[in-house]
């Protein structure tokens, strides 16, 4: 048996009263995903556990099946991880992201979505500025980098409360400083960084340009090294995670999957959706698994573009649900899970921990008919996983004989 999951980052939302009161996704023309949702099964799940941030890193985490109850880490080791950086036991790895701040308010959580050549000038030039034997920057994709504090936790800087920069676009960025213990540490690292590159000639172009400079580091999503199973030990499958973003890539290196990259997976609006998804049909000649992750929903949604979101949808329900489908039309044993992580509602600009809709489909199983795939006719199944990570477990030992 074959298991193929796709994952829509953000791509669940709220009506609109500029869609006549219909979801993005309901908008969306989406055939390939109303396909599996009237010919398979249609339920919903809760990825974000009561009291804990509606992140990315959590609800990933419960899409793969892993309690973040019992798991969750932060995403800054995460995306160590797949950078190669190896942390300690005491080390802290933060989330390092290149924005733009005017007169302390956050303009842009992304810096223009900076390239990832000008982020990478830009992060070694704070290494050499701001670095030392205990601060270590290093660069990753775009506007996205990390941060590691050696024996950080000696300082409990893991325990920091911070906040993600999407969270608070066109807000007072003093009200969400790093607080708690030993965060003057952490303020004065991001405080300094302005000085830094106030005049950084990278920016100077941007800003002859008209697009937004890369004039602060925001320091979030910090963490400890952890520990889990991995994915063979927990459900006897190998595979492979595709992704454009550092945080999935390396949760898949921690649990044992092959990070496949894809050239043109940018984990934005531009992204590969076609290369991914011919990338996940070879991994699966070999592996029984594979987890493709796509972006461009979610910075659609933090970007509050209405027109961008609905795109990616059908971007992402053509070019990777309609190619796994067709790739795999005339074979019996596989089975297709897709849904978003969470919602990123346009009208919020952030994640929230709402229940989002998932469709199964596979030659072995019976569905009901829903009419199509959408957050609205999901709520009339009495399919719910209410903990989000036993969905996984559900969808690998779902039996062929199930007709509910």
């Amino acid at each position: 048996m074959k298991y193929i999951v796709l994952v829509a980052d953000g791509m669940a939302d709220y009506p609109l009263a500029e869609l006549d009161n219909q979801t993005p996704l309901e908008k969306a023309h989406t055939p390939n995903m109303d396909f599996i949702a009237q010919y398979g099964k249609l339920g919903r799940i809760k990825t974000i556990p009561d009291k804990m941030n509606p992140a990315s890193d959590v609800a990933n985490l419960s899409i793969m099946g892993y309690d973040p109850k019992e798991f969750y880490c932060g995403r800054g080791p995460l995306e160590a991880a797949n950078l190669g950086v190896k942390l300690d036991k005491l080390d802290v790895a933060f989330r390092c992201n290149l924005v733009t701040v005017s007169n302390d308010q956050m303009m842009d959580y992304s810096a223009g979505h900076i390239s990832s050549n000008e982020a990478d000038n830009i992060i070694r030039f704070i290494d050499q500025k701001l670095g030392s034997e205990k601060i270590k920057f290093y660069p990753g994709i775009s506007y996205r980098h990390l941060m590691v504090f050696k024996n950080g936790a000696a300082d409990a800087l893991e325990k920091l409360e911070c906040t993600a920069p999407h969270d608070i676009s066109g807000k007072d960025i003093t009200k969400f400083l790093p607080k708690g213990k030993n965060s003057d540490t952490i303020n004065a690292l991001m405080q300094e960084s302005r000085k830094v590159l106030e005049h950084h000639e990278i920016n100077q172009v941007r800003i002859d340009l008209n697009e937004n400079p890369a004039n602060m580091i925001w320091l979030w999503g910090q963490g400890r090294q952890p520990s889990m199973p991995s994915f063979s030990e927990k459900y006897g499958l190998n595979g492979s995670v595709i992704s454009a973003v550092d945080l999935i890539k390396g949760l898949g290196k921690i649990i044992g999957l092959k990070v496949l990259n894809v050239p043109g997976a940018t984990g934005y609006y531009d992204t590969d959706y076609e290369g991914k998804a011919k990338a996940g049909i070879h991994s699966l000649k070999k592996n029984d698994f594979v987890f493709l992750h796509v972006e461009a929903p979610d910075e659609a949604g933090h970007n509050g573009d209405l027109r961008e979101k609905i795109t990616a949808i059908e971007r992402f329900d053509q070019l990777v649900v309609g190619k796994i489908l067709e790739a795999f039309k005339n074979k019996k044993n596989f089975r297709i899970l897709v849904l978003p992580d969470h919602p990123t509602p346009i009208s919020l600009k952030t994640h929230t921990r709402d229940p989002v809709c998932f469709g199964i489909f596979g030659k072995d199983i019976i569905g009901r008919a829903f009419l199509n795939y959408s957050e609205k006719e999901a709520e009339k199944s009495d399919l719910y996983f209410l903990d989000g990570h036993q969905l996984m477990n559900y969808f690998i030992n779902l039996k062929s004989e199930d007709k509910s």
